[in-house]
């Protein structure tokens, strides 16, 4: 039987996105399922194992893949194929390529997740054709993806891009990494729901515990960016200081990396355009001029797609598929 298929996997800190794709990176089939970390890392991987089974066995054709490719939320070895850490999944130290290989019984392929939307997007998206772009994905955390001089950069020890990890306020709120003040403790979907529970735990945020039905764990970020849609000034308070700490950060790396395209992906973005206007105003406002003359700033062309079709041209990295050939 001939394989000519390939897995890509896209596994975030809420949910995991599986595809089943043919050799020129084209999407058979797709599924989303809960990621459910709170299993732990055997919990987990029993989820994505299912989540392969479930489409090889749809699609009938079980036997015919060739090898797996999955985006990570966190540094890791790409040789290795070992976690370092994925701090919104709590993991760390975890030999993940080794315990999928064990499932699947197939050639199991690691990378970070925001690389991999940057390849996606450079392969497929709005950074087709250009050869200095960031890849920004904002979704439970903050993760980023450099593509320099047309290649993925992984740095020294494959932990290059990690922008929602820089210290935006160094006394502030302790990041699930375990340190204080990290963008993403400031702009990321969970940090906008954490700021949303401060107000309602001081007395405050009457529309947003309303809302909820006097259920304040079911703010979500989707429930604040209705809220500010009808101009309640507290969800419209945290989605502009939400966005003023992404500008702020954008800024930073523009600055150091001076790219000319810089790609904004991930569920968070969602919550609408207060957020992306407070983010695009202190880009501007923070980064040098010959910088912010040169960079755009846009949304991910593939949407949510971006991280899959990377992990899916590093699935078959090895083979002869053109979408191969263009990423490695």
């Amino acid at each position: 039987m001939t394989k000519n298929l390939v897995i890509g996997i896209d596994l975030g800190g809420t949910k995991i996105y599986t595809a089943l794709a043919n050799l020129k990176g084209e999407i058979i089939a797709e599924v989303k399922v809960p990621t459910q970390s709170a299993l732990g890392v055997t919990g987990v991987r029993q989820n994505i194992v299912r989540t392969v089974e479930h489409l090889t066995a749809q699609a009938g054709l079980k036997g015919q893949v060739r090898a797996v490719g999955i985006g990570v939320p966190g540094p890791l070895d790409v040789k290795e194929g070992v976690v370092y850490q994925a701090p919104n999944l709590g993991w760390r130290k975890v030999p993940l390529k080794q315990l999928l290989e064990e499932s699947l019984k197939l050639p199991v392929y690691l990378e970070n997740d925001a690389n991999l939307a940057a390849i996606g997007e450079h392969l497929k998206g709005a950074g087709v054709g250009v050869k200095n772009l960031i890849y920004v994905a904002v979704g439970t955390g903050i993760g980023g993806g450099l593509i320099l001089n047309g290649q993925i950069y992984h740095g020294a020890g494959f932990g290059a891009g990690e922008l929602g990890h820089m210290t935006i306020e160094p006394e502030g709120r302790t990041c699930n990494c375990g340190n204080k003040g990290c963008l993403e403790t400031l702009a990321s979907g969970s940090a906008m729901v954490q700021k949303a529970l401060d107000l309602v735990k001081n007395g405050q945020g009457q529309n947003l515990l309303a809302a909820t039905k006097g259920e304040p764990q079911k703010i979500s970020p989707y429930l604040i960016a209705q809220l500010a849609a009808a101009r309640d000034k507290e969800a419209l308070s945290i989605l502009k200081a939400a966005g003023t700490a992404l500008g702020i950060g954008l800024a930073n790396v523009i600055n150091l990396l001076n790219p000319s395209l810089v790609i904004l992906g991930g569920g968070a973005l969602k919550v609408g355009l207060p957020y992306w206007e407070a983010m695009e105003k202190e880009v501007s406002r923070r980064t040098m001029q010959a910088a912010w003359q040169q960079v755009r700033l846009v949304p991910a062309g593939l949407g949510d797609r971006s991280g899959l079709y990377g992990a899916i041209a590093l699935a078959c990295q090895y083979e002869t598929s053109d979408v191969c050939r263009q990423t490695f």
